[in-house]
């Protein structure tokens, strides 16, 4: 049988493996149009580096104030408490890091993707801390994005395994248990 990668390893075996100029992942639910592609393109132009390198996450943070209209009181102080915990665990550069659209250049994938630790669904987090790590240029853009019906989360088990994934994603990187591999002949 298959092994099952999670959507992290299967991602970071799609991007080692890929062969164009760019890589863009999405989530399989289709809840980000492809038309914003165009818009991702144009702003990993803007900031690719003279090496080539740079992350374009597309981002669902002008959605937030209707979003947490929408929201119980409780999965509103969830989702601002996984908020804080990214900031201070994870990543500094991006709002949102769970949005399924993430285009980067050939390189930026190389690179980070040969250092990706974790292959749940903190692997964003890390992608962008490795990113921000190596001086990699990360940027975000408004994208269209529709909620598909058929979470199978228990937001309170689910928050607590997002606690403890980016609190030990912090302290490995922290201690030196993980490293970044910073160049790929």
């Amino acid at each position: 049988a298959a092994e099952n990668l999670g959507k992290g390893g299967a991602v970071r075996r799609g991007a080692l493996v890929s062969r164009g100029d760019f890589v863009l992942f999405a989530d399989a639910d289709g809840a980000t149009k492809f038309p914003d592609l165009v818009k991702l393109e144009a702003k990993l132009k803007s900031i690719r580096t003279d090496d080539g390198h740079g992350l374009v996450c597309g981002s669902r943070a002008h959605l937030e104030k209707d979003s947490i209209a929408q929201r119980s009181f409780f999965r509103t102080i969830l989702m601002k408490g996984f908020h804080t915990c990214v900031w201070v665990f994870g990543c500094k550069s991006i709002q949102d890091t769970q949005c399924g659209f993430k285009l980067m250049s050939r390189e930026t994938a190389r690179v980070a993707f040969t250092s990706l630790h974790i292959e749940r669904w903190a692997f964003d987090v890390e992608l962008i801390k490795i990113a921000e790590r190596l001086n990699i240029p990360t940027s975000e853009v408004s994208v269209c994005w529709t909620e598909i019906d058929g979470s199978k989360l228990d937001p309170i088990s689910a928050s607590i395994q997002m606690f403890k994934d980016l609190f030990f994603l912090w302290l490995r990187y922290f201690v030196g248990v993980w490293r970044i591999v910073e160049k790929i002949d």
